[in-house]
């Protein structure tokens, strides 16, 4: 990205871009991407970013080979300036697939949720793709939204949204086709806007109703005290079992009920 395509995208509206960072270093960031100069390109497209005044978030991808990169990871995109790091928890599907041995353990990610859920941050942090953060952040008494800190620089704890995963309730995906579904991840046909409209498929969508119900919800998360403000990825239940409001395959806590 040049200075030059960079005004180009603030002129025509958009408000933020996110530029992915999965290594706290070229080594580490080239070797994920598969793509040798990745970390300097992504460096150089944030300069021309921030020239313009075009605001960035950062977005990790976290696996096995850069859980313990994390903190660091942190430091740079707070150094580097972007207005949030999102950190997305691997979910194996399309591209992703490739990366399925990468994937850490189910304990591994209360483990680094938990983690996450205790950092302080000058920027907001945003778990995506682990709505069972959200669980941890309710038990650990954290409120459900607090807000960033602005100009005054103090610290922040992690953003949080109600309702864990948004898919299918507050927000979707649209491809090239114009097929939606309730992510990116989870590739199921839930209407099209070329030919219903935005609003009609939106509404009438089977898929998006059933997800908007958490008494859908099958095993565990169907029976948790959380599943209001988690509802589990269903994108990584459909993976697993074909189901997609099966239970979250990679949450480790037993509900009370």
């Amino acid at each position: 990205m040049t200075e030059e395509i960079a005004r180009k995208i603030l002129e025509v509206g958009i408000r933020r871009i996110s530029i992915s960072i999965d290594g706290s270093g070229a080594l580490s960031h080239d070797s994920f991407r598969k793509v040798p100069g990745a970390f300097q390109g992504a460096l150089s497209g944030i300069e021309a970013a921030k020239k313009v005044g075009l605001e960035f978030q950062v977005n990790t991808t976290v696996t096995r080979r850069n859980l313990s990169e994390l903190p660091a990871l942190l430091d740079l995109s707070t150094q580097l300036g972007a207005a949030a790091h999102h950190i997305f928890l691997l979910v194996p599907t399309g591209r992703g697939e490739e990366l399925k041995a990468e994937e850490i353990s189910p304990q591994a990610y209360e483990e680094t949720l938990t983690w996450l859920s205790r950092q302080e941050s000058r920027i907001p942090i945003k778990v995506t793709c682990a709505p069972h953060y959200y669980r941890i952040l309710r038990q650990k008494g954290v409120p459900e939204r607090k807000e960033a800190a602005g100009e005054s620089g103090q610290p922040v704890h992690p953003m949080s949204v109600s309702g864990g995963c948004l898919g299918g309730k507050s927000f979707c995906f649209i491809s090239h086709t114009g097929q939606l579904q309730p992510c990116g991840y989870l590739e199921l046909n839930c209407g099209n806007v070329r030919k219903e409209g935005f609003q009609e498929a939106w509404k009438q969508s089977e898929v998006f109703n059933y997800l908007r119900d958490v008494g859908n919800l099958k095993g565990k998360c169907g029976r948790c005290e959380f599943k209001k403000v988690c509802s589990g990825c269903r994108a990584r239940a459909y993976v697993r079992t074909g189901d997609y409001l099966e239970e979250e395959p990679y949450c480790v806590y037993e509900p009370k009920q």
